[in-house]
């Protein structure tokens, strides 16, 4: 199976394991037609994902007393902005994802686009690059691993950021001061200046909701932000606030 049929091929190796109590890597890698590497791959991401446990040489189902939560599903208005954000890149682009649920929401959609260059901070948005039909050109800040905002920073990251230049920034917020710019909770905001710094537009993606909350930790001042994508349901009045900014505003629709 080609990448694109990534998710199908560990869909059929949950039922297999379903069915047989009991996969082998091996025998799925003669059923699939593909390598033991890719199957090794595919067994490490469904394990992460809390579907099945490793063992040697294969896996077993999870246990039912390690099923924890299933994963909160992605709103359609952060997938509105993602692809929203994803239609302003380029075939060939080289860009910056930083951490976070809005921007990670974008990697489902960018199996379309050839050629691309991904810089990211964050272990889960660099696992599912691998997964994408035109799996880009990928590189990793490194750094210090900050539990908190889970991605790396730190001055590692910071020097091995100002070593490339990017077309594209995106990064999200943990709310936008209409006065200042983009707020967060993290005290750690040295690597998010250092990517704006870097790149030669800065595109802010958030839902509505973050619009007008006033947290003390300023990220990104207006003058460093480009484009701001949020939902369509922001109010017209605080759209020309923010449009009074400079800042090219796009509202994404959940409508199809």
């Amino acid at each position: 199976m080609s990448k694109r049929n990534t998710p199908q091929r560990r869909h059929a190796i949950l039922a297999l394991l379903a069915e047989q109590g009991e996969v082998v890597v091996d025998a799925l890698a003669q059923h699939f037609a593909t390598s033991e590497v890719t199957i090794r791959k595919d067994l490490a991401e469904l394990e992460r994902n809390g579907l099945l446990l490793r063992r040697y040489g294969g896996a077993v189902p999870m246990p039912q007393e390690l099923i924890g939560e299933p994963a909160q599903p992605v709103s359609p208005h952060k997938q509105a902005i993602a692809r929203t954000a994803v239609g302003l890149i380029r075939e060939h682009a080289r860009i910056i994802i930083d951490s976070g649920s809005t921007t990670a929401a974008m990697i489902p959609q960018l199996g379309p686009k050839p050629g691309l260059v991904v810089m990211t901070n964050s272990l889960n948005v660099a696992n599912a690059l691998r997964d994408i039909e035109h799996e880009p050109v990928l590189l990793m800040t490194g750094g210090t691993w900050d539990p908190h905002s889970e991605s790396f920073q730190g001055q590692v990251a910071e020097q091995v950021l100002r070593s490339y230049d990017f077309d594209q920034l995106f990064i999200g917020a943990d709310g936008i001061d209409l006065e200042r710019g983009t707020t967060t909770f993290n005290e750690l905001l040295g690597l998010s200046r250092v990517m704006a710094a870097v790149a030669r537009e800065v595109i802010v993606m958030v839902e509505s909701d973050k619009v007008g909350r006033r947290i003390p930790n300023l990220e990104l001042p207006w003058s460093s932000v480009h484009t701001l994508i949020t939902d369509d349901r922001l109010d017209s009045q605080v759209a020309e606030q923010i449009r009074a900014r400079g800042v090219q505003l796009i509202l994404a629709s959940a409508q199809p």
